[in-house]
């Protein structure tokens, strides 16, 4: 979602292996995982990935009202996060059928700003509040330019799955991110880098926050998939395939989580952050999303992802949604 990071020594400790843009390791936990010969453990793995709830959405649509249908929301709350006083709204989002390198198109979404939050406009929408663990997967299209106007922007372009804050330092609040951040931001860099963030809890006022967080430096403009699995009490991350962070069953998800996409800008000061750009000129970002995925239950591969989305596809399968509400329903706000 996009709250200033704090890295929690203590909870760290533990090593975390990475590997990001320009990085000469070439193998990871996964890639080991989806070439190691069958077993009775991965037999039972991939049995249970077969039988397990599934939510797609290939972002196929000619109107917004049936993607609401599809039990999607936009975000129009104002406040946090973001430069103060900004709009949130459906105007933002578009979609697209001849996006290239997408088969049914793609959702994009659009963000203004002139650095004041009266020429500000967010963009979020939401699913339903009913995923916690599972595999969580989205094909996204990232950029480090503006579509026009001066650059320089720290703008935050998202991929995550969040609960309700019920109150202050929440111990049950939940959230897992992927945030791209191509003009750097939180006190770091002007340096493009990729964020993942598994929060504990938080409060607004004082601002206090309890997460444990990774940052790899580099573009990671164009299509990235992203793979986020919540299962044996830990969150793991990865980019393209490649594992990119593992955080510790101290930062767990409790609660039942709604997906979210957003893209905001960030205000001056935001632990150390510079904000927007000083010039009065309108500017714009962009985020596109091909597809999301969801799986309940267990953790699978990036490969084992794409080739349920190919799969489907062939089939002309644009949406599916058989995960189960909570009884009764959650609350989905779509919003902080």
């Amino acid at each position: 979602m996009g709250h200033q990071r704090f890295f929690l020594a203590s909870i760290l400790s533990a090593s975390i292996a990475f590997v990001g843009c320009g990085s000469k390791t070439d193998s990871s936990a996964e890639s080991v995982l989806s070439v190691t010969p069958a077993s009775s453990t991965a037999a039972s793995s991939v049995a249970a990935s077969a039988q397990a709830a599934v939510f797609f959405d290939d972002f196929n649509y000619q109107s917004i009202d049936a993607f609401y249908g599809n039990g999607w929301k936009v975000r129009t709350e104002t406040g946090h996060p973001g430069i103060k006083g900004a709009t949130w709204s459906a105007e933002g989002l578009s979609f697209h059928a001849d996006i290239p390198d997408t088969e049914a198109g793609a959702v994009r979404m659009s963000s203004v700003t002139n650095g004041t939050g009266e020429k500000t406009r967010h963009t979020q929408f939401c699913h339903a509040r009913k995923y916690r663990e599972g595999t969580y997967a989205a094909r996204v299209f990232f950029r480090d330019a503006p579509t026009y106007g001066p650059d320089g922007d720290e703008v935050i372009q998202t991929f995550y799955a969040i609960s309700p804050l019920k109150a202050p330092m929440d111990k049950n609040y939940s959230e897992t991110d992927f945030e791209y951040l191509p003009n750097g931001g939180w006190g770091e860099d002007a340096n493009p880098a990729m964020w993942t963030t598994s929060w504990d809890t938080f409060q607004l006022e004082p601002w206090t926050k309890v997460n444990e967080f990774t940052r790899v430096e580099g573009s990671y403009a164009g299509w990235r998939t992203l793979v986020l699995t919540v299962a044996d009490k830990k969150v793991t991350y990865y980019v393209d395939g490649k594992l990119f962070s593992e955080h510790s069953s101290a930062v767990y998800p409790e609660d039942f989580m709604s997906i979210n996409f957003n893209l905001w800008f960030m205000p001056k000061g935001a632990d150390g952050s510079l904000g927007p750009v000083d010039s009065p000129e309108m500017r714009e970002y962009q985020e596109d999303v091909d597809w999301v995925f969801f799986q309940e239950g267990v953790a699978i591969t990036t490969a084992e992802v794409e080739a349920q989305i190919a799969d489907m596809r062939s089939k002309k399968v644009t949406y599916v949604d058989n995960v189960q509400e909570q009884n009764p329903a959650l609350p989905s706000p779509c919003g902080l």
